[in-house]
């Protein structure tokens, strides 16, 4: 049987960044939905479209990162969903803040596509342990 493609939300308002996520990322072994805006990103998964993995930037105007945090591990339909915290900072306090508040794993910009793969693979196999102890 053949491997299925790890489903990811990414969500960073740097269009840039979205870009190599959509163009980096193998199609073949990744479906991955990006978000400029983090209120589309909670409505998309809010509406019953659950990802293995999200991907989410730290620093955004609209809605911070940590906060959506917050709110993916608060809904039962995505508490288990593992996440990687992505910011262009890369200080002590916002590291902490992200994995205080549900980040799997940490990375910061500019990142290499390979760090981001490993993050992603072994935040899916999380994923799977997640689902199967639910």
């Amino acid at each position: 049987m053949d491997n299925p493609r790890i489903k990811i939300v990414a969500i960073d308002d740097d269009e840039a960044i979205l870009d190599i996520y959509e163009t980096g990322l193998d199609a073949g072994r990744y479906e991955v939905k990006t978000f400029a805006d983090p209120r589309a990103a909670r409505k998309h998964v809010s509406d019953g479209n659950i990802p293995d993995v999200i991907i989410t930037d730290i620093m955004m105007p609209s809605v911070d990162g940590i906060s959506l945090m917050n709110e993916f591990h608060s809904d039962p339909a995505s508490a288990h969903v593992p996440i990687i915290a992505v910011s262009g900072l890369n200080d002590a306090a916002t590291l902490n803040d992200a994995l205080l508040f549900g980040a799997m794993d940490y990375v910061v910009k500019p990142f290499e596509l390979p760090a981001i793969e490993a993050k992603v693979q072994k935040a899916y196999e999380l994923s799977l342990k997640r689902r199967q102890n639910r």
